[in-house]
């Protein structure tokens, strides 16, 4: 259904190309990967379900401020997470409005049901990203359990999700993983990495929101 995830972002250069997802947390701030490498050049669209209609009075906003999380590394690709606060805050509505984080003491058990969402390629060989909103559902993999295809990749500071029929790929990163607590959507991960051809058999693997949330609780309130 149009705009079930309005805290959904669609983060574009200039050009207007879609190069990654995010999550609206509040009207200035919106949390991405930082493998993304967001730009004050680049554009936040907010409001977004189909990209190639210009009927749906979407939001537009430039970043005033990059953050990359200090300890981000490409390579181990731990603490894959960035925060762009928006030149202006985003005007709250049905189609735009913020999601709530997951606290750092919240545990998400393996095997719960949750949902990631986003423009990615709908298969890793497709030409171009489509148009409409994509979601799928996906059920949480324990630690052990994801470490069984991914090895000792797997940090403390990830959460594996899928390698049941669904998968996050190629243009959905930065974008949420959300989970349902207490009856309200919740950000429990960020897509991060995962199979290079977006195989359903694998787990994606996504930013953990419980053990980044202090960072983000941090920056936040410094600026």
């Amino acid at each position: 259904v149009p705009h079930s995830w309005p805290w959904q972002v669609s983060l574009q250069d200039y050009t207007g190309f879609h190069f990654c997802g995010g999550s609206l947390i509040n009207e200035n701030w919106v949390v991405t990967a930082a493998h993304c490498n967001v730009k004050t050049s680049h554009r936040v669209v907010l409001g977004e379900h189909d990209r190639s209609s210009n009927a749906e009075g979407i939001q537009v906003i430039r970043p005033s401020q990059i953050f990359k999380h200090p300890k981000y590394n490409s390579y181990t690709i731990n603490n894959d997470i960035l925060l762009v606060k928006l030149s202006t805050p985003a005007q709250l509505n049905m189609r735009v409005s913020p999601v709530c984080m997951a606290e750092t003491s919240d545990n998400f058990a393996g095997g719960m049901r949750c949902v990631t969402s986003g423009w990615g390629l709908t298969r890793y060989n497709a030409a171009d990203t489509p148009a409409l909103l994509q979601q799928a559902s996906l059920p949480l993999l324990s630690k052990s359990q994801c470490q069984q295809y991914w090895g000792s990749r797997i940090s403390d500071l990830m959460i594996c999700a899928g390698a049941s029929g669904a998968s996050s790929c190629m243009g959905d990163s930065g974008g949420p993983l959300v989970c349902e607590k207490a009856g309200a959507w919740t950000l429990v991960g960020i897509v991060s990495w995962g199979s290079g051809t977006c195989t359903t058999s694998m787990p994606g693997v996504y930013a953990r929101v419980t053990a980044l949330r202090s960072w983000v609780d941090q920056t936040l309130a410094a600026n």
